[in-house]
């Protein structure tokens, strides 16, 4: 009799001691950047190649080359961040050379990046190429590429965003 009911008492006291609900710290976190509908409109037309931006962005000479008239940066207020377009026109059979350049400014992130991630981009029809670089880590820009025909263009495109990087957050 005694021991059914020191074992019931036991287990009583299991039953009451093991509810208790132990808490944790939740880890940090973003917030989530929410973009507004998308809605394009043309690029200006005065330039050598067009293609679609979102409405909401703010299309602007560069101001560190005003010299280059094809060269712009888009800018997105609302994100902090910044497209830098250049563009070039291929000539004397230089595409190495724009796209070994290309890669070393890419690579000028390495100190900072973590790692890189090159892929490619090939579209036959259009006979359009070009390759995407994603930076990863606390590089000042997490996304860099270019695109070429191979003959006549070639553009390059450089994202950063205007605060100190924090990967995690990106």
């Amino acid at each position: 009799m005694k021991a059914t009911i020191l074992f019931a008492s036991c287990l009583l006291m299991i039953f009451f001691l093991s509810c208790r609900k132990e808490t944790t710290p939740k880890p940090r976190g973003y917030f989530r950047i929410a973009f507004p509908p998308k809605s394009y409109k043309p690029l200006d037309k005065s330039l050598p190649y067009t293609f679609q931006v979102p409405s909401y962005s703010i299309t602007t000479a560069d101001l560190l080359n005003p010299a280059e008239k094809a060269w712009i940066t888009l800018e997105i207020p609302a994100n902090h961040a910044q497209i830098h377009i250049s563009y070039k026109k291929i000539d004397h059979n230089n595409l190495g050379e724009l796209i070994e350049e290309s890669r070393s400014l890419v690579y000028k992130h390495s100190a900072k990046a973590s790692a890189i991630d090159e892929q490619v981009f090939v579209h036959q029809a259009n006979k359009a190429y070009g390759m995407l670089y994603t930076l990863k880590g606390n590089a000042a820009s997490p996304m860099q590429f270019y695109l070429t025909d191979s003959v006549h263009h070639f553009l390059r495109g450089a994202l950063y965003i205007k605060e100190v990087p924090n990967y995690d957050s990106l």
